[in-house]
């Protein structure tokens, strides 16, 4: 059969199709995103459930006049490959390739810049009314948004403002019960009975002043564009509720959606992963984290896990199974979960919340307001912070340090292995004066027996690995790993010494001013902003002494930093073994 894909370069191609030949475009662009994720990664379950919405989209509307957002971006990529990107389609994720998210500087057909969750209907709304007032009034808005996303906060605050408005906007609900992990809540129970007939006469939507339309099945594409035509024509605001199936078309990933959300690699015919050899890996530092939160709650009966959408990816699943009961998944709300995490300590609680270094920067105001002025030990575990590879700016946890630094009352450790990881949990929960904060990057460790006996650790106490004579590298957290093999490279080098900070805030005061004293080159490293992060605090330390010396700080530069492998961002960053070494070789 002749392809009608490899003839589409543009939403205009669309237009010229019969439904007959959509439908026919929507099988093959189907088998197109598992031929290229089965072997180059990426979100794959998100994309192949909008096939048929996507097409049916760009088939119904203008775009990239009219505007269509895309919230998170995870099922974007038919999106991509529509709008003249199929050609470079494989490069996705990848350095100096296109984004795995929408992207303004990438295509005029991404309208708005997304990544993270419950953006795109705040982000429509203020491009719908920016039409009205420049007489736009043709131009249309459409927001491709999840069950579990629409559940955040930030989302109603979107609905609630938009229905006291006549902004031409279509709000398109992708109800498929699924977040990354399953959807969780009450909206998500309503929604079920929406779509099993047994909800309250009252339609929410409804009642937030939207005209609301369905649920109708998201993969009969000539239902879809029936409906769509239908709806362009009806003035202000409008959501449409289409039911689908995450991982639609690839039987694996409709089977397990959690796992096939980001599969890896994996056989494009079967959907079976690719295996992998029998050598036994180090722990993925997630995993280190969810084991011994386990490990700690079945002793300790007050400690409790918050996550807000993310047990898969924090690994809290582990206490999901075991101890459900002190185990929370609170849905995609960053804020509520820190402000509630603050609620439960102060009934004495020892509360463990889990959040992405990224994510947690949408409930600053919560750390500061809630925990930090009120000095509640709630225990933030930041995960994936640091460079995280291949999904960019939007996810790379650089800021942490800097943004938390500045608050009061907050310790801040980044631990250099998975047992410095075990043992700052185990003095967590043995009781604390203040809130700490717990950075730990995305992906595998160095230490194959990780499960040793736990000890307290002295909170603010660094640690001299390495002693030297003229040249002092103090590093934070994991990217320290790179510091030893740099120095086995340089064969020992007596002369370059190598401290180990897991405190970042407070600082081992007394070991700083011997270090300040001692050495004439000093060095810090870190996976952060350079601006305000760890290096900024030993100079400011060393200013406040009245010790005067050079700091080079290797940190993450004044920049976003583009997505592709972690070792290829190292060394954009100017952060890498090769960058680091030679700046140490003019000393020796």
């Amino acid at each position: 059969m002749k392809s009608i894909l490899e003839h589409i370069n543009s939403p205009n191609d669309l237009k010229t199709l019969s439904i007959k030949d959509l439908e026919q475009l929507a099988v093959e662009l189907r088998e197109f995103i598992i031929d290229i994720v089965s072997v180059k990664e990426g979100h794959l379950g998100a994309s192949l459930g909008v096939v048929e919405l996507t097409i049916a989209l760009h088939y119904v509307f203008n775009t990239p006049i009219d505007k269509l957002i895309w919230d998170v971006g995870h099922q974007a990529y038919g999106h991509k490959i529509l709008t003249d990107r199929k050609d470079v389609f494989e490069t996705n994720r990848q350095f100096g390739g296109i984004s795995g998210f929408p992207k303004m500087q990438e295509s005029e057909y991404d309208a708005f810049g997304t990544g993270h969750s419950s953006t795109s209907i705040s982000a429509l709304l203020g491009m719908a009314l920016a039409a009205q007032l420049q007489g736009k009034f043709q131009r249309q808005h459409i927001a491709v948004i999840g069950d579990a996303s629409i559940a955040s906060g930030m989302a109603f605050e979107g609905l609630n403002h938009a229905g006291v408005t006549n902004a031409n906007m279509l709000v398109v609900l992708n109800d498929n019960a699924m977040g990354i992990d399953p959807s969780v809540g009450a909206l998500k129970k309503y929604l079920t009975n929406v779509k099993t007939g047994t909800a309250k006469e009252e339609n929410i939507f409804e009642c937030l002043n939207f005209h609301y339309s369905g649920p109708i099945d998201g993969h009969d594409l000539p239902a879809l564009v029936n409906e769509l035509e239908r709806l362009k024509k009806i003035e202000g605001p409008k959501l449409l509720h289409v039911i689908t199936t995450k991982g639609k078309g690839l039987k694996k990933a409709e089977e397990n959606q959690v796992t096939y959300h980001a599969p890896g690699k994996f056989d494009k015919q079967t959907g079976e992963l690719q295996k992998k050899g029998n050598t036994i890996e180090a722990p993925k530092f997630q995993d280190v984290f969810g084991k011994t939160l386990v490990e700690l709650a079945l002793n300790n009966e007050k400690i409790v896990g918050i996550t807000p959408a993310m047990p898969t990816g924090s690994s809290l699943k582990y206490m999901m199974e075991t101890i459900p009961e002190r185990a929370f998944d609170v849905g995609i709300a960053e804020q509520h979960a820190v402000t509630m995490a603050a609620g439960m300590v102060t009934d004495g609680l020892i509360v463990f919340c889990n959040i992405y270094s990224t994510f947690l920067q949408r409930a600053y105001d919560q750390v500061i307001h809630d925990v930090a002025i009120q000095n509640l030990p709630v225990i933030f575990c930041l995960d994936r912070a640091g460079l995280v590879g291949e999904d960019g700016p939007t996810h790379h946890g650089v800021f942490d340090i800097s943004y938390l630094r500045c608050i009061p009352n907050l310790i801040i450790c980044s631990p250099l292995n998975e047992i410095e990881l075990r043992n700052i949990m185990y003095t967590a929960q043995l009781g604390l004066d203040h809130p700490i904060a717990i950075r730990y990057p995305r992906g595998r460790g160095q230490e194959v027996n990780w499960q040793l006996p736990m000890k307290k650790l002295n909170i603010g106490e660094g640690q001299l690995l390495k002693e030297g004579s003229k040249i002092a590298i103090l590093s934070t957290g994991p990217i320290g790993n790179m510091v030893t093999e740099i120095l086995k490279e340089l064969d020992d080098n007596p002369a370059i010494a190598h401290y180990n900070f897991l405190f970042i805030k407070p600082l081992d005061a007394a070991l700083l001013e011997e270090i300040l004293q001692k050495f004439n080159h000093i060095i810090s490293l870190e996976d952060g902003s350079a601006i305000g992060g760890f290096g900024s605090g030993l100079l400011e330390f060393a200013n406040n002494i009245g010790i005067h010396k050079i700091i080079k700080i290797f940190g993450i530069p004044d920049s976003f930093i583009t997505h592709g492998a972690t070792q290829e961002l190292y060394k954009k960053a100017g952060i890498d073994k090769m960058s680091v070494k030679q700046y140490v070789q003019q000393f020796l």
